[in-house]
C-alpha cells in the first residue's frame, strides 16, 4: 500500500479523534481497513461513556464487528496503540498497524514487532499537535487513562 493511501485513511483517523476531542473525550481515532474498503471506525469513548477500555482501537474493531478473518487489514490509529490495544492487534491476527504518531506515547511498538506485526509511523504533525495540546491542558484525564511510563 501506499504512502498516499496510508495518509488518507489516517485522514478518516484524525476525523475520529477530533469528534472525540469535540464529544469532551481523548482525541484518538482509529479505523479498520481491508482491501481498501472502510470497515470499521471509531474513537475513545472512556470519558463519554466512563468506560475504561473504549480506546479508539477497541471502539474501531467493536464498531466494524464480526469480519470474519483479519489477515488483510490495516489498523490505524492516531497515536501509537498502547498494550491493551495491541493485545487485540496480536489476538486478531491484524498483520498491520499504521500509527500517525508516536512522540507523545511510544505505545507498544516492540511488542507488537515482536509478534510480527508490521507497524509503521506516519509521524503525522495533526496527530502530534493535537495529542500534545490535549495532553498539556488535561495531563490528570491524560495520566488517569495512560498512567507514566
Amino acid at each position: 500500500m501506499s504512502n498516499d493511501l496510508h495518509h488518507r485513511w489516517m485522514d478518516c483517523a484524525v476525523a475520529e479523534a477530533r469528534a472525540g476531542l469535540a464529544e469532551g473525550g481523548i482525541p484518538i481515532g482509529s479505523v479498520l481497513v481491508r482491501n481498501g474498503q472502510l470497515l470499521g471506525r471509531g474513537h475513545n469513548l472512556r470519558v463519554q461513556q466512563g468506560n475504561p477500555i473504549l480506546h479508539a482501537e477497541i471502539d474501531c474493531l467493536q464498531n466494524a464487528g464480526r469480519i470474519g478473518n483479519y489477515r488483510n487489514c490495516v489498523l490505524y490509529s492516531t497515536l501509537m496503540p498502547c498494550y491493551l490495544c495491541a493485545g487485540a492487534v496480536v489476538q486478531f491476527g491484524i498483520p498491520v498497524v499504521v500509527a500517525g504518531e508516536s512522540e507523545n506515547f511510544p505505545g507498544a511498538r516492540d511488542f507488537l514487532e515482536s509478534m510480527d506485526i508490521r507497524v509503521i509511523d506516519l509521524h503525522r504533525e495533526d496527530c502530534s499537535s493535537m495529542m500534545k495540546e490535549f495532553i498539556s491542558r488535561y495531563p490528570e484525564l491524560w495520566n488517569e487513562d495512560i498512567g507514566e511510563l
